[in-house]
């Protein structure tokens, strides 16, 4: 299973200013998920068509910790020694304004989360020294630092954990940008980081046009 997280980076706050009244009422006090089903994953290379009517998304470069073992209620600081390695990751999303309710349609349409290979930990080190570049036919239209998230690795891990299990060979998406870089159809995107290479795809319009 892919997990996603929401509101982890401090830039994106920032833009979105406070959420204290309707709809949210609140900032929420735990990690707020979603999931990216298995129907959403697609490989370096890949051809992503994207849902019926839609004509551009939004690329979400974002990193995922893959575990090497079952982690449930976990302290940080045996974090680490969970960890099999990280993930680059394009988070692929319709446009959308508010994050009040599910983005089912939105975030998990077929082909919406390419995956790079695995990279060892040890390899990465620090998440949060990490910066994310995104490119659209050959024009880096993103770049963000790791440094700005709001929950580092193993804290939202052990907060996560704290009340659901994640198991062996899941992935926990860090984060991405609140109404991050878009491309549209026809478009080449390369996302990329230091450490974990890059993944490439082309967006085409779906077959059902």
């Amino acid at each position: 299973m892919i997990y996603g997280v929401i509101l982890n980076d401090a830039a994106s706050l920032r833009r979105i200013g406070p959420l204290d009244g309707a709809p949210y009422k609140g900032a929420p006090k735990a990690p707020v998920l979603y999931i990216k089903p298995a129907n959403t994953v697609a490989s370096n290379g890949a051809v992503v068509r994207l849902p019926a009517g839609s004509s551009s998304v939004e690329i979400g470069t974002t990193v995922g910790v893959v575990f090497g073992r079952d982690v449930s209620r976990i302290a940080p600081a045996e974090v680490q020694g969970a960890i099999e390695g990280y993930v680059l990751a394009a988070d692929l999303s319709l446009p959308h304004a508010s994050y009040y309710r599910p983005a089912i349609r939105e975030k998990c349409f077929d082909g919406a989360c390419p995956l790079g290979s695995i990279t060892p930990a040890q390899a990465v080190g620090d998440v949060r020294e990490l910066t994310l570049h995104t490119w659209v036919d050959g024009e880096r239209v993103e770049s963000r630092s790791l440094a700005e998230l709001v929950r580092d690795v193993p804290t939202l891990v052990a907060e996560v954990s704290a009340f659901m299990t994640l198991q062996r060979g899941d992935i926990l998406l860090v984060g991405v940008c609140w109404q991050a870089a878009q491309a549209g159809v026809g478009a080449r995107v390369r996302v990329e980081a230091d450490r974990l290479g890059a993944v490439e795809f082309q967006l085409a319009e779906s077959p059902e046009v």
